[in-house]
């Protein structure tokens, strides 16, 4: 008798032979369309013959008669030095300014002629313009669970600050004269200061023609002493950030604020910061200098345990996270070991007042790294009260790209993965000195009320200011895993960011696509860390984990899945994204080793992708500030993965529990708990209107996988959902009542068909399957 793997493969091939389904090839439309879709749109204009670059574009100007772009070129292919095409763009009259470690792509200047030949490259997959990035304008222990409850959890002796792991925040800059930056020891805890911008985008300000200093670039990422300050002592500084955010940001992660009675300590004050400053006194930047200092992160993680990146800032990308520079580099890092976190921006209205939602900023739109919402504790410690923030940018990813069959691809995946408090939270200050004299950074010199905090030093020093947003959410977030990392090192970032959405404290009132799966808990996060295994990395790195191993730490269970917050028991969420947009949960979760834990494995609805790091012997310069050869990271690509086990047998997937107009509804629906009336009349989705959690994840309900799932090749199985009344896109229109994207929301990928079938057992998709295989690992390679 043949086996039920078998069969479903036979099944869906047939539906593809007759038309009945639809097998969508993802390769970028690179090989088979014309140049004019590796180019953003915001760039075609400028490639026709005698387009004038327009002044108000920072990444574009006139030069002899001549319209020139900075951009930042994504590549494929073999080479992983890009020579031919550093050659190329040399010989056209263009520059190449950097080669990124992060991501497979040049930072480089084109006569905008050129645009279209370059493009035309079988090495290139995407050109886009080096865009502004700026930061996301913006109790925070006692909201995030994480004051008292925390001792008990501490070993003698010690506390879960933090401290030993480093955190690097990508922002305006660190005032490391702050009192809320000293240790014990009376010294700075931020170790090193990296500045981007007064290096000008590593030669982005001038415009020089003809120029290859990408080799030279390279070299001042991986150890410069002009480039990098290490810090011996107590630190003094007067233009580390003049703006002011990044000092904020980074106290909100790791802020000792115990020195004065308005105490505004961050989440881990014990942790050391890495100042890597990209984002300029006006908090604007470029993408460029980001995807330089994630390299500089990259390469520095390992020797300085920099186990988390903090990015409170993101640009507005159309692209594909599979494209995207900032979200490939953002990969790159949790491949690399790192735990990114990014805010997802604050974009949640439009111009009109109204919820928008699909309004995700990159590097928020890549489904490894961690994505975080803003949520407002209304100034208490307990739940009740909390809400969601209406700045707050909402899912699904929007992100796309066009296929090779004229089709666009959009991400559609779910965002945040979490909130975090948000909304006027307190942080240091940082000061700047002018003519001699101390005076508060600009934000607040411009806002004088954002430092009007009653009770705070006036010293130059101890200045606190407030500040809203997901920028300052992000950084809560960056903290807690710190914590997370000291209570158990042997984490992954996968795996810190299932621990921090399945302890999640679900908001009752708030949709999935606005809070992920509720409110940081570090208390129960802690607890789950604690219960696990302390080698689980190196025992993946060696090759030594099996999917379904026990992960559990010997005599240790599983915690019970409820936290007590200001004297209120409170249910976890129960619950993770895994795939992009699939919610599992269930004990076996966190009990047993997933593949999906893996930092190199990336799993997004049908895309699974391996992250592959090349290391070199480099020069860099020591704390001191001897220099010294060592091996550090040079390339990372991303290739596609062998057919593997992503899921273990166990888990849950609550993509079975549909109870909305009799069964037609959101799957996403599953595991959330008791529905509004309108969601329960079939006139709404779980996903875009409010829902109560009545704990269905916690009685275990929800599809069991009986023998795991793999996925090798992948298919989308039931185009679209339906959208709520009223569903906003960022784009900027409204979808009316009953709406079904054209894209597609994939809910169920390899589990249930439309037909109603559901699988009992874990399947793998064989290459005997008429998709196309490795599209997408054959597109990078050039071929």
């Amino acid at each position: 008798m043949p086996s039920r793997r078998s069969a479903f493969a036979r099944l869906i091939s047939s539906l593809a032979l007759t038309g009945m389904f639809s097998m969508v090839a993802l390769t970028p439309a690179h090989a088979q369309s014309t140049a004019d879709a590796k180019m953003t749109a915001d760039l075609r204009p400028l490639a026709w013959p005698g387009a004038v670059a327009p002044a108000a574009l920072g990444w574009a100007r006139q030069i002899d008669g001549a319209a020139h772009v900075k951009v930042l070129i994504t590549a494929g292919g073999a080479d992983l030095t890009l020579e031919a095409l550093r050659k190329d763009i040399v010989a056209r009259g263009g520059s190449v300014y950097y080669n990124y470690v992060a991501t497979r792509g040049l930072m480089a200047q084109l006569p905008a002629s050129a645009l279209r030949s370059v493009a035309a490259r079988a090495d290139v997959l995407l050109i886009s313009p080096n865009r502004v990035t700026k930061r996301h304008a913006s109790l925070v222990q006692s909201a995030a669970n994480a004051v008292a409850s925390l001792q008990a959890l501490a070993p003698v002796g010690a506390a879960l600050d933090g401290r030993g792991v480093g955190i690097a925040v990508l922002d305006s800059g660190i005032d490391s004269s702050h009192a809320a930056f000293r240790g014990a020891d009376g010294k700075s805890r931020v170790r090193a200061v990296v500045d981007f911008v007064s290096m000008g985008a590593l030669a982005s300000v001038a415009w020089p023609r003809g120029i290859d200093i990408s080799g030279n670039a390279r070299r001042i990422i991986e150890g410069s002493s002009a480039l990098s300050t290490v810090l011996t002592g107590a630190f003094n500084s007067t233009t580390l950030d003049g703006f002011g955010h990044g000092t904020h940001v980074a106290s909100v992660a790791a802020g000792a604020g115990a020195y004065q009675a308005v105490n505004a300590s961050g989440i881990a004050p014990g942790a050391d910061l890495y100042d890597v400053r990209v984002l300029d006194e006006r908090g604007v930047g470029n993408m460029g200098d980001v995807l330089a200092g994630i390299d500089w992160v990259i390469q520095r993680a390992a020797s300085s345990n920099i186990r988390v990146m903090n990015l409170s800032l993101g640009a507005s990308s159309p692209d594909s996270f599979l494209i995207d520079p900032l979200a490939i580099a953002a990969r790159s890092a949790v491949g690399n070991n790192i735990v990114v976190v990014a805010a997802a921006g604050n974009e949640g209205k439009d111009g009109q007042g109204r919820t928008a939602y699909g309004s995700i900023t990159s590097p928020g739109i890549e489904p490894s790294v961690i994505t975080v919402g803003a949520a407002n504790p209304k100034g208490t410690a307990g739940r009740a009260d909390d809400i969601m923030t209406n700045f707050s940018s909402r899912g699904p990813t929007r992100s796309g790209m066009l296929m090779a069959n004229g089709k666009r691809w959009t991400d559609n995946l779910i965002k945040p993965d979490l909130v975090a408090p948000g909304n006027k939270i307190l942080g240091a200050a940082a000061d700047r000195l002018i003519s001699g004299v101390s005076r508060l950074n600009s934000m607040a010199d411009a806002y004088p009320e954002l430092a009007l905090v009653p009770g705070a030093s006036a010293l130059a020093d101890q200045r606190l200011m407030m500040l809203s947003g997901t920028s300052v959410a992000s950084p809560a977030v960056a903290g807690a895993a710190a914590v997370l990392l000291q209570a158990n090192p042997g984490l992954t970032p996968p795996l810190v960011k299932a621990i921090l959405q399945y302890s999640a404290l679900p908001l009752p009132n708030a949709p999935l696509l606005a809070q992920g799966t509720g409110m940081l808990n570090l208390e129960g996060a802690v607890r789950l860390a604690q219960a696990l295994r302390t080698d689980i990395g190196q025992a993946i790195e060696d090759g030594k984990l099996r999917s379904g191993a026990a992960m559990l730490a010997k005599n240790k269970s599983l915690p019970t899945a409820s936290s007590v917050v200001d004297g209120v028991s409170v249910a976890w969420a129960a619950m993770a994204t895994v795939g992009g947009n699939r919610l599992a949960g269930g004990p076996a979760l966190l009990r047993n080793y997933q593949p999906v834990y893996d930092p190199q494995l990336m799993w997004a609805r049908q895309i699974v992708q391996r992250s592959v790091t090349t290391s070199a012997s480099a020069t860099t310069v020591g704390s001191d500030f001897r220099s010294t050869t060592t091996t550090l990271p040079v390339s990372v690509v991303h290739r596609t993965a062998k057919a593997q086990a992503l899921l273990s047998s166990g888990v849950r997937l609550y993509d079975t529990l549909n109870t909305v107009g009799g069964g037609k509804g959101s799957v996403l629906v599953s595991g959330l708990g008791s529905l509004t009336t309108a969601v329960r009349a079939g006139s709404g989705s779980a996903l875009t209107q409010g829902f109560n959690w009545d704990g269905r994840a916690l009685r275990g309900e929800g599809f069991i996988l009986s023998e795991g799932f793999s996925l090798s090749e992948g298919f989308i199985l039931s185009e679209g959902f339906i959208l709520s009344e009223g569903f906003i896109l960022s784009e900027g229109f409204i979808l009316s009542e009953g709406f079904i994207l054209s894209e597609g929301f994939i809910l169920s990928e390899g589990f249930i068909l439309s037909e109603g079938f559901i699988l009992s057992e874990g399947f793998i998709l064989s290459e005997s399957v008429p998709d196309p295989a490795g599209n997408i690992d054959r597109a990078l390679r050039g071929e």
